[in-house]
């Protein structure tokens, strides 16, 4: 059977999105029934949740996610207050830590006719979108608070040192202008 590329990028997201679906489950909000109020909703992340992600930086970890989501007749609102922790390997001793992680973030949906993406954090969905799933915005924000240089607690004060690293003896204030360039001034 000939695949052409177009069916063959579709079977690639959809098997992509199945092989997630797993453990996402536990992560979908259904919207469908839900009145135009606020509600509140509390997931729990751990490290079966990242074991979910290929590639993922983050193998270890444990924390809560609470969801107020404000729903209207235009748009879902949700407010995502994301507390735990991950473990990271110091880059200097490679020994293990726990890196908290605090993260407050806003996801609008509006509705539309059609399903697109406008920003990374607003979405257009159909009128009749069952459920929304937030593992990846969780997902995302965790990896995002991962800091580039990761250090033990123990050497975070050793990096805030004022040592002075590199000094030159050359005077940068030479007001001397190198004479080739005074000819290329009269040009103007």
């Amino acid at each position: 059977m000939f695949c052409s590329p177009l069916n063959l990028s579709k079977f690639a997201v959809l098997y992509r999105k199945v092989s997630k679906m797993k453990n996402s489950r536990r992560y979908k909000i259904e919207i469908f029934g839900l009145s135009n109020d606020t509600h509140n909703f509390e997931f729990e992340y751990d490290s079966e949740f990242f074991s979910e992600f290929e590639n993922s930086l983050i193998s270890e970890g444990k924390g809560a996610c609470k969801v107020d989501l404000v729903k209207s007749d235009s748009m879902l609102d949700l407010n995502l207050k994301i507390e735990g922790t991950v473990e990271l390997i110091c880059d200097r001793s490679l020994e293990r830590f726990d890196h908290s992680i605090t993260v407050n973030q806003e996801v609008i949906y509006k509705y539309g006719d059609k399903e697109k993406e406008l920003s990374e954090n607003v979405f257009v969905i159909t009128k009749d979108t069952q459920e929304i799933n937030i593992s990846d915005f969780l997902y995302e924000s965790i990896s995002l608070e991962i800091p580039m240089k990761k250090l033990h607690p123990k050497f975070e004060d050793d990096s805030e040192n004022d040592e002075l690293i590199y000094s030159s003896d050359v005077e940068e204030e030479n007001n001397e202008v190198d004479p080739r360039w005074e000819a290329l001034k009269k040009l103007k």
